[in-house]
């Protein structure tokens, strides 16, 4: 059974409205050090765009959140496999998963600096918030399984990797889909707050750090559209690959089986 998934949409209309209100109440408080506008933040930016260092920034910071989601997707993944699989290895991974997903995200920050470094702060960081919100979805999907299905391909000795891919597979992609969707954003809150606490050198964080410290609010609402832009670009990007897994899974899946 399909899983219908609200399609968000962003209309101009709206995002001009804001804008303007922005603008607006920035001409009303009238300090740039307190609320800067609109233009004088994309003139800004348009600045940053044009230096080496800015794409060398984005780049540290994507890279770092990046491999940490995709190592929380392939770990979770898996945990959520066997756990299905074996008793004992679910067990010993729920308290694992309660532990990540109750304790906040700025005591495992701490605690981390305390045994790593700051410049691979933030994968470890992305990694923790995903993988919780990964297992459970993944194991949720797993144990959705129709058990009929499963008892029929015993029956007729289908071999286990047909019975993953067409069987398994066109069923746990939606919740997996969820799960990526619900899990990408919070990656980009937690690796760039990481950074903030860490401040690695050459980061999004580092740059967020010292536009506070300077009170160079351009710079900082600049840097913030950037985290925006990248985290929605990123979020497009991944679930776009998922959601082609998905129906390639679904239709060979329903041709096959």
């Amino acid at each position: 059974m399909r899983q219908s998934i609200e399609k968000r949409e962003i209309r101009l209309w709206a995002v001009l409205f804001w804008l303007i209100i922005w603008q607006l109440a920035s001409m009303w408080i009238d300090r740039d050090i307190l609320l800067v506008s609109p233009i004088k933040v994309l003139f800004r930016l348009c600045q940053l765009v044009c230096a080496a260092a800015f794409w060398k920034t984005i780049f540290f910071t994507l890279s770092r959140i990046a491999l940490g989601f995709l190592l929380a997707v392939l770990v979770g993944s898996v945990l959520a496999g066997l756990s299905s699989r074996y008793r004992l290895i679910y067990e010993l991974t729920a308290p694992l998963m309660l532990t990540v997903k109750s304790v906040p995200v700025a005591s495992f920050i701490i605690l981390a600096l305390i045994w790593f470094s700051s410049r691979n702060l933030s994968i470890l960081i992305s990694f923790l918030m995903v993988l919780p919100i990964i297992y459970t979805n993944v194991f949720g999907g797993i144990r959705s399984v129709d058990k009929a299905l499963l008892e029929m391909a015993e029956v007729f000795r289908i071999p286990w990797r047909r019975v993953v891919r067409f069987i398994y597979l066109p069923q746990i992609m939606p919740f997996f889909n969820s799960a990526c969707s619900v899990s990408l954003g919070l990656a980009w809150k937690a690796g760039v707050a990481a950074e903030v606490i860490g401040i690695p050198k050459g980061s999004i964080g580092e740059r967020l750090q010292q536009a506070k410290v300077y009170l160079d609010t351009p710079d900082l609402f600049a840097w913030t559209l950037v985290i925006v832009v990248m985290s929605l670009v990123f979020e497009k990007l991944i679930l776009v690959l998922v959601r082609i897994c998905a129906t390639w899974c679904v239709s060979v899946g329903g041709k096959r089986t």
